[in-house]
């Protein structure tokens, strides 16, 4: 098998590049309690997020579906306050992101939290990171796994999307990357289990952001 050169990157944000959970939990959890709802634990928001805030609130919303609308307006104007009070970068990606940007690699962020919450996200924790292009959910575009928003940040990019990497923690991740054609490695430091990714179809699985810098050497020795 013939293997192209990676000449870009691309992200995932909540549970990627950065550690939200707190975040979107406590802003649900209150537009929850403040609709005489029942709030969840913690641990349930790992399976609950990924698919954009629409399906965050249809989810916590499952024992009266009719009010998701309703519990996502709560939870979308209380996120956009409290979106960074406990969000944090996970150790080693700004090291990775600095490492890349010396590679020479082009670098993109694509997540299906709302285009203003990942702006403000991306501005206040990378603010000098050299990414390309940085891309949230818009009107009109499908949320992942669907392809089209990978492809959208690979034409804007002018880059073939079999030579962009993409990195997510979630089977969401990993299916639109292999929808759009690239190359999908899972990252095992977000919400999601090793056997998600795996069954999800990852060609790399790395526990650690300076991982990602060997499976660029394998790569890179590999289209040689």
């Amino acid at each position: 098998m013939i293997t192209t050169p990676v000449r870009a990157v691309l992200f995932d944000l909540d549970g990627t590049l950065i550690n939200s959970l707190q975040d979107i939990a406590d802003a649900m959890n209150y537009a929850l309690t403040s609709l005489h709802m029942e709030p969840y634990p913690l641990d349930a928001y790992k399976t609950m997020v990924g698919n954009g805030a629409a399906i965050l609130a249809k989810r916590a919303a499952q024992h009266q579906p009719h009010r998701w609308e309703e519990l996502l307006q709560a939870y979308q104007a209380r996120y956009e306050v409290h979106k960074l009070d406990l969000s944090a970068p996970y150790a080693g990606i700004p090291e990775m992101l600095e490492a890349l940007r010396r590679r020479g690699l082009a670098l993109a962020v694509l997540s299906n939290k709302p285009d203003q919450d990942t702006q403000g996200v991306i501005r206040h924790f990378f603010p000098d990171a050299p990414f390309s292009i940085v891309r949230g959910q818009l009107p009109h575009v499908p949320v992942k796994p669907d392809p089209t928003g990978a492809l959208a940040v690979a034409d804007a990019m002018g880059i073939p999307p079999q030579d962009f990497l993409y990195l997510g923690d979630t089977n969401t991740d990993i299916c639109c990357a292999r929808n759009a054609g690239m190359r999908p490695v899972g990252v095992l430091w977000g919400f999601r289990e090793q056997q998600e990714l795996q069954e999800a179809g990852a060609e790399h699985i790395i526990a650690h952001p300076r991982e990602l810098l060997s499976v660029l050497d394998t790569l890179t020795e590999a289209s040689c």
